[in-house]
């Protein structure tokens, strides 16, 4: 579509030309958001009108929403498992995309304990880009002068994979970070990171983060911005440095890398702008060894002007933290995407984090919405689909379930976001992510459901057994106000034999069953990525979960209907949980980990 950048933004006046043009796309596809999604579905469902999936429910080359929305199922992950394995296995056949299926991304969420794949093609890239290239675009019309320094952000890619069709399995900004899109992005002096391509893109953690927090020192008076993906990521970065202040003083007051650092390409990189700086080296040290980290990031990045985070969701939880470390910076949310699709971005980027919302972009895949009512669900069946409310014919203040149809083949599948609409950029609804769907526990990356969690319970009660130790009651609670974050596990036990209880040691194995019971995201976030603590179970006097029951009556629950809560978060019930705790206990070791999917 022709985009005329010479006509005036209703967002506000551009920095320059080339955010002139990114304005006006926005303008073009908000204004037209029903037939622009019209316009996709026809096109997703021509270019794909020969693949098996859709031959398999009788489309017949038809483009229209009607037949499509009477003859094509809504589906879940599990529904589409089959044929993605058929695709992993090596059958290249057209089973859900005309074009060949370039590379699997990772989603969080996991099936059977594995990461979902989801199959990508290789144009979905550019237009993932196009997202991208309307982000700064929008923060440069509430943060002027970003051009004049650059943003400190904490970038990593993570361990992939071959499936046995020698397709690559990999995270989305893993796809992103190791492409050429990103490698050699045109210079943007809106968007120049204080991080060099060699430190992102090192798969050693350490190595990584370590590089980009030396460069980030290195170019202190030039940040403007501080940022990572997660709220968690950037946190994970503060307590890095708290570990690590000393060796990274070390560095830039002798001019030479730590020897830790091994990586040739970052070795040659750093060694360009590493030089001797003791006076550096001493503010460092003076900044970072006393006891006192409130606001450190305003401290050591004195011209930082916004933290650039991902804060709704189940991030919401680090904001406090976030505060105290930055003196209650803003935080900005700038875009809503996920491994499956990039759905759309914030026009309001500096908001508050409880008011943000994000704009869907209609071109960017075709969007359709189940009504959400946890009273009176909406019952899904492969045999006869229900009726889905399109993008342009959402209500304010309705929840609703999103569900999509993607250029690589993906048809009206259920993403597992649950969305409330708030109100509408033109005609294009602006929505706030409430949450995922029958997610209990998450740190990082990891999407935890009570069925996992029972499944890990029960394995690590098993240990409990020759003991003669009962697991009476428990509930679960996700710890973020340490770095990283843990899971705690609230047990209330029967212990039948008082002089043959469980030891430490037993407990603390405890911890571990649970850990290797857990889905490899979890694990992966334990062992490799190192953004998820120990395990911690504790043990509570018998009686609290009926004082749980009590305190929740009170408050008006209905005793005829309680049921233990699987997950806690609410401050006054986890206080009361912690008041009553007889014992604590960790796991001794990281659960077992490999970037090789199983067989």
């Amino acid at each position: 579509m022709a985009v005329d950048s010479s006509l005036p933004s209703p967002l506000g006046p551009p920095a320059c030309e080339k955010d002139a043009k990114a304005f006006q796309l926005i303008e073009e596809m908000t204004r037209n958001t029903d037939s622009v999604q019209e316009k996709v579905l026809a096109e997703i469902l021509r270019r794909n009108a020969n693949t098996e999936y859709l031959q398999r429910f009788k489309v017949g080359g038809a483009i229209d929403r009607d037949t499509f929305k009477s003859k094509v199922p809504v589906v879940s992950y599990e529904d589409l498992k089959p044929d993605i394995d058929r695709v992993a296995n090596g059958d290249r056949s057209p089973i859900f995309s005309s074009h060949p299926i370039s590379e699997f991304l990772t989603s969080s969420g996991t099936s059977a304990g594995e990461r979902k794949l989801m199959p990508t093609i290789a144009d979905e890239l550019e237009r993932r880009q196009k997202l991208y290239n309307l982000l700064q675009p929008v923060m440069n019309l509430y943060v002027p002068g970003l051009d004049k320094g650059k943003g400190l952000y904490f970038l990593f890619i993570k361990a992939e994979t071959k499936t046995p069709s020698g397709l690559v399995a990999r995270p989305v900004l893993t796809s992103y970070y190791k492409s050429e899109q990103f490698k050699t992005r045109p210079y943007d002096p809106h968007n120049v990171y204080t991080s060099p391509n060699e430190a992102i893109l090192c798969v050693d953690s350490f190595q990584s983060m370590y590089s980009q927090m030396l460069c980030g020192l290195l170019m202190r008076e030039e940040v403007l911005r501080v940022g990572a993906v997660f709220a968690s990521g950037l946190l994970r970065a503060i307590r890095f440095l708290q570990l690590n202040w000393k060796q990274l003083a070390q560095d830039i007051a002798s001019g030479t890398l730590n020897p830790k650092v091994t990586d040739a390409s970052i070795r040659n990189c750093i060694s360009k702008i590493l030089k001797p700086n003791p006076e550096l080296a001493e503010f460092v040290v003076k900044e970072c060894e006393g006891d006192n980290w409130e606001g450190i990031i305003t401290r050591i990045w004195p011209n930082t002007k916004y933290l650039d985070v991902i804060v709704t969701g189940a991030m919401a939880q680090y904001i406090p933290t976030l505060d105290y470390y930055s003196g209650g910076l803003p935080k900005a949310c700038t875009m809503y995407a996920s491994s499956e699709c990039y759905f759309g971005l914030n026009l309001k980027p500096m908001c508050k984090p409880s008011e943000v919302c994000y704009t869907i972009m209609p071109n960017m895949g075709y969007f359709e919405f189940i009504p959400h009512d946890p009273i009176s669900p909406v019952q899904i069946s492969r045999d006869s689909p229900p009726h889905l409310v399109d993008l342009a014919d959402v209500e304010i203040g309705k929840e609703y379930e999103l569900v999509i149809t993607t250029y690589a083949g993906l048809c009206r599948y259920r993403v597992g976001d649950i969305l409330q609409v708030t109100g509408f950029h033109n005609s294009a609804p602006q929505f706030k992510f409430v949450r995922r769907k029958n997610v209990l526990l998450s740190i990082d990356a990891d999407k935890t459901d009570e069925s996992e969690l029972q499944k890990a319970i029960e394995n690590a009660t098993a240990l409990l057994q020759p003991y003669d130790t009962n697991l009476v009651e428990y509930t679960s609670f996700a710890d973020t106000k340490t770095i990283p974050g843990h899971y705690v596990i609230y047990w209330e036990l029967l212990v039948k034999d008082p002089a043959n209880q469980p030891s430490e040691e037993v407990f603390n194995q405890c911890c571990l069953a649970m850990e290797e019971s857990l889905n490899s995201v979890y694990r992966q976030c334990r062992v490799a990525d190192n953004s998820i603590g120990q395990l911690e179970i504790r043990v509570v006097k018998n009686g609290t979960f009926e004082e749980l029951m009590d305190y929740a009556i009170s408050r008006g629950a209905s005793i005829n209907q309680y049921k233990a809560p699987r997950c806690v978060n609410f401050t006054p019930i986890v206080e009361l949980l912690d008041s009553r705790v007889v014992s604590v206990h960790f796991s001794p070791t990281t659960p077992h980990w490999t970037p090789e999917r199983r067989r």
